[in-house]
Order: C-alpha cells, then structure tokens, then sequence
C-alpha cells in the first residue's frame, strides 16, 4: 500500500485527525489493565477510583468515555478545515478549563467527579494550550490559502 504524494487535507485537519486517534488510543487503554495499573478500582467516576493509566493519570470509566468521545469528535470534525479548527480551538479552551477545574477538586474531595490529580492536571494544561496553538496556527494558514 503506497501513500499518495499529495493529500487534499489542510495541516489542520490532519492535526485534528492525529489528535482524535490519540485521545481514541488513551481512552481505549484506560480500560486495559496492565497499561491501566490498580485497573480493579475503576470506578465509573469520582475519586474513589484509583485505576492509574500508565501508573501516573487517574482514570475513571467516565474519563476514559470522556477520551472515547473527544477522539471520536476529532475524527470526525476533520473532515473540514472550519470544523477542525473549531476542534482544536475549543477542544484546546474546553481542557484549560478543566485544567482550572483540575486546580480546584484535584485529591479526595467530593468534587473530584473526573477524577483528576497533579498529573492529568500537567497533561491537561499542555492538551489544551497545545490543542489551541494548532487549531489556530493552522487554522489561520488555511484560511490565508483562501
């Protein structure tokens, strides 16, 4: 199987596309135990579980969902350049927000719903300023080709 040489998808599609599939590979290894340590305490939600995605990211059945579903969207909203810059752009504000979220119920406190610890609150500040910088980089060159 050869790979054609040109590709009609702008950078931002196919940075959309890369950012789905990851967000589907994480949230089908959140329920994989072995990959997922302590994979026997996963809850559904709440600080209560204690399952660890690669012995460092706390997880529950609802994050590793919440994973599923972002990865589906990316996959799906970079049909288009528009709609993978919309992606990206409030993908990127939707994990700074829970970044935030992270900062304030992160630990064994009822709000911790997530759940969230000082990790994933690390990964989701880079997710979301990283998901911004793309969307908008790359969304402002396809817009310029225009």
């Amino acid at each position: 199987m050869s790979i054609p040489a040109t590709s009609h998808r702008s950078p931002v599609q196919l940075a959309a596309t890369v950012v789905g599939a990851v967000f589907l590979l994480v949230g089908v290894l959140g329920f994989i135990p072995g990959i997922t340590s302590d994979a026997g305490s996963l809850g559904f939600a709440g600080h209560g579980s204690h399952a660890m995605l690669l012995g460092l990211f706390q997880v529950s059945v609802l994050h590793n969902i919440v994973h599923l579903l972002f990865g589906v969207a990316g996959l799906a909203l970079a049909r288009s350049a528009a709609s993978a810059k919309g992606y990206l752009v409030w993908g990127g504000a939707i994990y700074l927000v829970l970044f935030v979220y992270g900062l304030v119920f992160s630990g064994d406190t009822a709000g911790n719903f997530v759940p969230v610890n000082a990790a994933d609150n690390g990964l989701h500040l880079i997710l979301g300023i990283g998901m911004l910088v793309l969307g908008l980089a790359l969304g402002r060159r396809t817009v310029a080709r225009r």
